[in-house]
């Protein structure tokens, strides 16, 4: 479904963001690999080119791109390469994301401006520099890797400015569904549960991983969501609740730990 369409995913050196662009490329789907990490990080797997060579042994075609999301041209750099090479862009996926689980008095200002300059800033200008190709394909789409808007306090006290900045992104879901529609798709894709990530063993520490679902959830709900015809657009989608109206059964396969209980996600009363 996704052969010969080009998606330009931030973030997708590790993680949420490679599962994603590795569910495309078996479809034969061309990647760019918009992430910072082109090193190999001391603690965290995985550099731009090393998912490149996953995407191209899984059947896709990859351009990896150094892009740090607070760096505009950079932005722009990458969008220019890679309408010039694969001849336009069909999809953005909006992965890259910041996170300090910090109360007000704790959270460091540079802590502050980073969730603020990748998760709304980058998001918001990343979008911006995608928009005019978007709209020259048949079926584009955006998706923000970003939780339905709920105002209840208990997900603003503990992390203030984290909740600010992922709101921040649905925002954008909900302002550019509505200015680009039927023109382009604007969803928001979020977890039931906790995902395993090389973030989540930062922040959760050890055995964490056993109350985690795989990545794959989050590929399969956005390769669900990335197929439908543009008019489905200004959702805010959980990644469970779509693959049951989708016909999936078994959400063991997504588990870490079947059977062992698992982590609900934030902001999801």
């Amino acid at each position: 479904k996704l052969a010969g369409c080009t998606l330009f995913i931030t973030g997708a050196s590790r993680g949420i963001g490679k599962a994603i662009a590795l569910k495309a490329a078996k479809d034969g789907a061309n990647i760019v690999i918009a992430a910072k990490t082109a090193e190999p990080h001391p603690t965290l797997p995985g550099t731009i080119y090393t998912a490149a060579e996953e995407i191209e042994a899984a059947g896709g075609k990859a351009l990896p791109c150094i892009v740090n999301v607070r760096e505009e041209q950079q932005i722009i750099n990458a969008v220019e390469k890679a309408v010039k090479t694969f001849g336009g862009i069909d999809i953005l996926v909006n992965n890259a994301s910041a996170i300090s689980l910090t109360g007000t008095l704790e959270t460091a200002t540079k802590k502050v401006n980073l969730m603020m300059d990748v998760n709304v800033r980058g998001t918001y200008l990343t979008s911006k520099a995608c928009l005019p190709h978007l709209r020259k394909s048949k079926n584009p789409h955006i998706l923000n890797l970003s939780p339905p808007m709920n105002l209840n306090p208990m997900w603003f006290k503990n992390h203030c400015a984290y909740t600010i900045s992922k709101y921040g992104m649905s925002m954008c879901v909900l302002g550019m569904a509505e200015e680009f529609r039927g023109e382009v798709a604007v969803n928001a894709l979020w977890p039931k549960t906790a995902i395993h990530t090389a973030a989540m063993d930062m922040l959760g520490g050890a055995g964490i991983e056993k109350q985690c679902r795989k990545t794959d959830i989050l590929a399969d709900a956005a390769y669900c969501i990335l197929t439908k015809p543009k008019t489905f657009t200004g959702n805010f989608i959980i990644d469970e609740v779509l693959l049951r109206e989708e016909g999936v059964k078994d959400f063991d396969v997504y588990a870490i730990a079947p059977g062992h209980p698992l982590m609900p996600d934030f902001f999801l009363d």
